[in-house]
């Protein structure tokens, strides 16, 4: 017979919080956008959005640990979400609210930045923080005390900080024009941000809490919508969306920027193919994924319409990045996320409303990534996808 001791802990052991023992990842759900045959976009009535939180630990078998009803949205990066390295806390930020507009509805940029306590069983929202507006791409620093919001309608970056459980806007750095994402560098000095229109990455320099922008930019590909660095700090890589900032079935680039130069520059443009929305560098430092929409939201007439997208793996050899494979998954993948050793990427499938699961293969011969064929299936349509390590 159990004693009250036992019991004891064994509930403590039940209710323990996620963070503790768990990896997780965080999903935006957008219900209110579908597309019909003729590539229209279907707007729908709001209330079904939906931040999914899920655990990895198996990442062969993931589990939805959490649903909660925020507004999210596929109108922007994939990237507007991210989680604190030590897995306390998610911000999401809800890129556009939903007006309506006579019989139909339309987008219009918010301003809200959600707070999320993942320490907490069910992980629950604690606060809501107005940034700039249509706040985007977004990220942590490597020591999850600093954030940085890219505002797509405000042509600026909000700068956040972070203590314990408190988030709070404390500066906004004019950028002069469209930014879609902001990455910070593992030693937290500098920051890349995407200049979207410009095609060109834009650096700022940070000193504790202060970040400033002196004005340094590279030209990359076009339509730079996406950005990630290397864990040592050498590399950055830009998913290049393509002419237009969309799929077109023309082919498209992953910019290299050598961050070890003075000043950095872009050494190298990879093909890989069209419309790299959803990009992340694997924790290993030895593999990137550039998720290709390849018309899978266009006219089903479309010459260069897929029922599916895919996934490109590209190779980083130090400074040298090759195109290693390409992968398909299933309908508008958007968001991709690696598992903390790099041995799992999970890709989220926007129409199919689920998360493809990849396995990285590694033989004396080579690495090759492989479609497991499984998958987890999700309360909606995936919008943004980001884990720990992103």
């Amino acid at each position: 017979m159990r004693t009250a001791k036992t019991l004891a802990l064994a509930l403590a052991l039940v209710l323990a919080p996620l963070a503790a023992h768990a990896q997780v990842m965080i999903i935006g759900i957008d219900e209110k956008v579908a597309f019909d045959k003729t590539g229209k976009q279907v707007r729908r009535p709001p209330g079904k959005d939906v931040v999914a939180i899920v655990d990895i630990s198996n990442p062969e078998a993931p589990k939805i640990v959490g649903n909660l009803p925020l507004m999210n949205s596929v109108f922007g990066p994939p990237t507007n979400l991210a989680i604190t390295p030590d897995q306390k806390l998610a911000i999401v930020a809800n890129s556009m609210d939903w007006q309506k507009d006579g019989d139909d509805w339309k987008p219009v940029p918010d301003n809200k930045l959600y707070v999320i306590d993942l320490t907490t069983s069910p992980p629950a929202q604690i606060a809501t923080v107005e940034v700039g507006k249509q706040p985007s791409g977004l990220s942590i620093n490597k020591a999850g005390n600093l954030a940085l919001i890219a505002n797509r309608a405000d042509n600026s970056i909000s700068v956040l900080s972070i203590s314990g459980k408190d988030v709070k806007l404390i500066d906004t750095v004019a950028m002069g024009e469209q930014v879609a994402h902001a990455v910070f560098t593992p030693d937290g000095k500098r920051a890349l941000v995407a200049k979207f229109p410009g095609h060109k990455i834009a650096v700022l320099d940070i000193d504790g809490q202060k970040v400033t922008y002196n004005k340094y930019d590279m030209a990359v590909g076009l339509w730079p919508y996406n950005v990630d660095v290397t864990p040592d700090g050498s590399i950055a890589l830009t998913a290049d969306n393509g002419f237009g900032g969309g799929s077109d079935g023309n082919v498209d680039t992953v910019s290299v920027i050598d961050l070890e130069a003075t000043p950095p520059r872009v050494i190298d443009r990879v093909v890989v193919g069209d419309a790299p929305e959803g990009f992340a560098i694997s924790p290993t430092g030895k593999l990137a994924a550039a998720v290709l929409l390849k018309g899978s939201n266009q006219a089903w007439s479309s010459w260069f319409y897929n029922r599916n997208g895919s996934v490109v793996i590209l190779k980083i050899d130090g400074k040298k990045v090759t195109k290693l494979e390409e992968v398909e998954v299933r309908g508008l993948p958007e968001g991709a996320v690696w598992s903390a050793d790099g041995k799992y990427l999970f890709v989220g499938n926007y129409t199919d409303s689920d998360v493809s699961i990849l396995k990285v293969d590694e033989t004396k011969k080579g690495i090759r990534v492989i479609n497991t064929g499984k998958s987890l299936k999700l309360p909606g349509q995936p919008a943004s996808m980001r884990g720990r390590n992103q």
